[in-house]
């Protein structure tokens, strides 16, 4: 499948064999691709290509994949983050989210999987132009055509993902959403029951739009999660 403006893929592995594949799949989708065996190689390569999204393992020599992408995001680019990698402990899982990757990819791995999970996220991260919608819910807004977020005017940086999981609660509410429903929503792929990454990135969004103010972001035990103004 070729396109006009294809994708620009940056795959970074110390694993030749394993970069190449992903990037041959990646070419075969109609996507340009490149590959770095190092953490000092994909900033390099980062800031030459400019990828529209990016593969990292967690395991490099030199500089590690979470220092990588500390250092991409200092330098200011949001390009969004898939981690692939063999630490598959939920502490690792949790760090990779928190430190603003996209998704979290454990080896081995089927790369049908992978390139499902690369296209999700970037349509959650996509700018497209789209009628220009306010969401607002208390003195919380997301504009849709800006993908601004704010609380009580203070904007609020999110990733794709944690922007996608509040858009849907936000359009959705006051209803309760599932976190099945959720999943089916925003990640669009079989989680292999693992529903705890919705968990994750609510617990994200807690810390960056309720802190110190009354909590909009609700969890309703035994069904799931919504957004809201407290009843008073």
């Amino acid at each position: 499948m070729h396109t006009e403006n294809p994708v620009r893929l940056l795959v970074v592995d110390d694993e030749p064999h394993i970069a190449d594949l992903v990037a041959t799949v990646a070419r075969y989708e109609g996507w340009q691709a490149v590959t770095a065996g190092s953490g000092e190689a994909a900033l390099a390569k980062a800031a030459e290509f400019v990828p529209d999204i990016v593969v990292l393992d967690l395991m490099l020599p030199g500089i590690d994949g979470f220092t990588v992408l500390d250092k991409l995001r200092e330098s200011g680019t949001a390009v969004p983050v898939v981690f692939l990698t063999a630490k598959d402990a939920t502490a690792d899982r949790v760090a990779g989210l928190t430190r603003g990757g996209d998704d979290y990819l454990v080896k081995p791995f089927s790369v049908e999987e992978l390139m499902a999970r690369l296209r999700a996220v970037l349509r959650r991260s996509s700018k497209e132009s789209r009628t220009a919608a306010l969401l607002r819910v208390g003195d919380l807004t997301l504009n849709e055509d800006t993908r601004e977020v704010a609380r009580d005017g203070e904007p609020a940086e999110l990733t794709p993902t944690e922007y996608e999981l509040l858009r849907y609660l936000m359009r959705r509410s006051p209803s309760v959403l599932t976190k099945a429903q959720i999943l089916d929503h925003v990640w669009e792929y079989d989680f292999g029951g693992r529903s705890n990454v919705v968990e994750l990135v609510i617990s994200h969004l807690r810390r960056k739009l309720d802190a110190g103010r009354e909590p909009l972001i609700h969890t309703v035990r035994g069904v799931g999660y919504v957004v809201r103004q407290a009843a008073r």
